[in-house]
């Protein structure tokens, strides 16, 4: 009885042991041969080594900054947008480096204070090399104190205010024109063009539009252009009767605003609601369909500059639009175009110090190195070379007025 306890015991622990055998046998079969366990595993297997892959790339960012909200935001979301299609476009051309490179948004809102904050978290990034932006004069000039100090540079593809370059730090470019350029050729044109006599100077006390201001007011007294007021109001405020009663008293040729559309549309329906009939002129402030809604009709004939060319006007540029649209989703806005040329231009310099630094993640200064060296770069809209101050030896002066509630483009400023 024991002997066949201990045969069937014995029996049954090699059946026990056939079966497990078996079934690690069908696995292994399985894996090898085709069966419905296998592409998992492989699938598996492809995703770890995908992965793997990706964390065998190093990290480039480049940070975009703006106003995405507020008053300005028209500037900042166009600008972003124009960037960020330009990065995608350059993707796997880094990935064939072995670098991944990511878009990091910031929204500055057109605020000095909130462009420091944002700077400091920038310069904190280990992986940030380069900064498109800021967008605003104000936010540019105050982060730049930032950047400088750790030497990450920035591209801005619209901060017009003079200042921003004047003050010496290297680490500060731009692709657009200058407020002495803008101002000075507004100026110069209202006289040659519209043969104005007279104006009437207002600004909104901020760094890019008393900057601008400025310039007008310079170039028409040395053109013999009588100025009759020069006054500032408050940003943010809804009623502006206060200076334009006195406009309406002295009665100009031109009023010139130095600021952006939201005080724009309103200054420019009171002064029309008074019964001033003359010329209304800005810089590419003015340059926002929000000015046409906020005016509505008043806007009319209005004038203004803008460090933009018409990127519709050639075949190339109308391909591009409709390849823009169609990829985003978006429509192109003021700053679109060069948040594009902005973005390329950096990339470009990235790219550049790669491959100086033999095929190795490059530090922020050989980056800005490459950047503060950049000459003749065709960008899609504007062509680029930056001086010694990091202002652009290519950038124009654009003239538009508002008519019939479009934009229409007049020329170049002359």
């Amino acid at each position: 009885m024991k002997q066949t306890q201990v045969k069937v015991a014995f029996l049954s622990a090699v059946l026990a042991l056939g079966t497990i055998l078996a079934g690690c046998g069908g696995n292994s079969n399985n894996a090898s041969g085709g069966g419905t366990s296998a592409p998992a595993a492989n699938q598996e297997q492809g995703e770890g080594n995908s992965q793997s892959g990706e964390q065998s790339k190093e990290k480039i960012v480049i940070a975009t900054v703006g106003p995405l909200s507020g008053s300005a935001s028209d500037y900042g979301s166009t600008a972003n947008a124009g960037a960020q299609y330009a990065l995608e476009q350059k993707k796997a051309e880094f990935e064939q480096l072995g670098f991944t490179v990511e878009l990091l948004p910031q929204d500055d809102q057109a605020d000095a204070k909130q462009a420091v904050a944002i700077a400091e978290m920038m310069v904190s990034n280990p992986d940030v090399v380069a900064v498109v932006g800021h967008v605003t004069t104000g936010a540019s000039i105050a982060a730049s104190v930032k950047y400088e100090q750790e030497g990450l540079v920035m591209v801005s593809p619209s901060s017009t205010g003079s200042s921003l370059t004047d003050e010496g730090k290297k680490v500060v470019h731009r692709i657009c024109a200058r407020d002495d350029q803008q101002g000075s050729q507004a100026a110069i044109f209202a006289k040659n063009q519209l043969n104005v006599k007279s104006a009437f100077i207002i600004h909104d006390k901020q760094a890019y539009g008393q900057g601008l201001a400025d310039e007008v007011k310079k170039q028409f007294d040395q053109d013999g252009v009588q100025v009759l007021g020069y006054e500032g109001i408050t940003a943010g405020e809804k009623d502006y009767s206060a200076v334009i009663n006195k406009v309406v008293a002295a009665n100009p040729d031109l009023i010139y605003f130095g600021g952006y559309y939201a005080e724009a549309g309103i200054l420019v329906k009171q002064a029309r609601d008074k019964g001033f009939r003359g010329y209304f002129m800005g810089g590419d402030g003015f340059d926002s369909a929000d000015l046409l809604k906020i005016a509505g009709p008043a806007a009319e004939g209005v004038v203004f500059t803008s460090t933009v060319g018409d990127i519709a006007a050639t075949e190339e540029g109308k391909k591009w639009i409709e390849e823009y649209e169609q990829k985003t989703g978006n429509k192109v806005g003021i700053f679109t175009s060069f948040g594009y040329d902005a973005m390329n231009v950096t990339l470009n310099g990235v790219l550049e110090a790669i491959k100086a630094n033999g095929g190795k993640k490059p530090t922020r200064e050989e980056v800005l190195n490459a950047i503060h060296g950049t000459k003749d770069f065709q960008g899609q809209f504007v062509k680029v070379s930056f001086n010694d101050k990091g202002d652009n030896e290519f950038a124009e002066v654009f003239v538009y007025k508002y008519e019939n509630g479009q934009k229409v483009y007049v020329g170049k400023a002359e």
